[in-house]
């Protein structure tokens, strides 16, 4: 079996910006919701058959704890922000698998769920859809793949490598050194992409990195600054890691089987007036009916 495993906030946000906006007759805002759930049906259409959606229930997560920078839900538009448990309902209720996120994020989820289909025999591969660079690292050669489907791309552990220049174990400590400001966190001063890439290429993680810049055994433009940097500040480089560092336990599923699609809930018709949708009925009994 194949095993899709599917980021439902980036999903929420892709569809919000890149659909018109459309309000239903009480003024609740649904057009990324319906945009996200029926991206949802025609995977099922195009033959996916284990599906899990990973969401953020809440923005905030333990990383916040860790690090006052990290991410929050300040300055999020109202018209997204309230339609997240629109959108988690009408996941649930065309009868895909939720793990709304709580303590952690949709990509903790997305990961605990592919590592748990990956230790399955039974699965032959895990489709990670989503672009985000952070689920890099949960590429396995052959067996995880992350699909960016705007793009249709797929990357396995040697484009991971092209693009980054690391192997998916490094992404972290990549992450760590040049920032991601999309989490919230800065990097370490002066330390860029092709700095970063070259010297975990050759050793790994930061912490296998010599502090003494004569030991390097790769040529890297003002090596003198980056060592000191990176020695000065190897709390806070080993801090990003960590927050760069995605959780294999968070709460989602026992098994793949929770995955299957077996068609849509009783609440369909409600989700479906809801939104004011007159074709999401048909079209999930439709994908029902032609599964058995």
């Amino acid at each position: 079996m194949i095993v899709h495993v599917v980021d439902g906030t980036y999903e929420l946000f892709r569809h919000f910006y890149g659909m018109p906006s459309r309000q239903n007759s009480s003024g609740q805002e649904v057009a990324a919701t319906r945009g996200v759930v029926e991206h949802l049906l025609n995977m099922i259409g195009e033959g996916a058959t284990h599906v899990g959606v990973a969401t953020d229930h809440v923005v905030e997560s333990f990383r916040n704890e860790l690090y006052d920078g990290y991410k929050t839900g300040e300055g999020m538009e109202e018209e997204i922000k309230s339609q997240f448990p629109l959108v988690e309902r009408g996941i649930e209720a065309i009868g895909i698998k939720l793990c709304p996120m709580v303590e952690h994020e949709a990509d903790d989820g997305m990961a605990s769920m592919a590592a748990i289909a990956a230790a399955d025999p039974r699965v032959e591969r895990v489709m990670l859809c989503t672009p985000d660079k952070d689920l890099a690292q949960s590429v396995i050669e052959g067996r995880v793949l992350q699909v960016d489907r705007r793009n249709n791309k797929v990357l396995d552990v040697a484009d991971v490598f092209d693009k980054y220049g690391v192997v998916p174990e490094s992404i972290p400590d990549w992450l760590a050194l040049t920032g991601d400001s999309a989490d919230g966190f800065p990097g370490l001063k002066g330390w860029g992409k092709k700095s970063a890439s070259s010297l975990l290429a050759e050793y790994g993680h930061i912490e296998n990195i010599p502090l003494d810049p004569n030991n390097w055994v790769v040529k890297v433009r003002s090596a003198a600054r980056l060592a000191e940097t990176l020695a000065a500040h190897m709390d806070d480089a080993k801090l990003f890691k960590t927050l760069a560092t995605l959780a294999v336990d968070a709460p989602t599923i026992q098994n793949v089987d929770e995955l299957k699609w077996r068609g849509p809930t009783e609440d369909l018709e409600a989700f479906a007036s809801l939104v004011e949708s007159t074709t999401l009925v048909d079209k999930a009994k439709a994908l029902e009916n032609a599964r058995h």
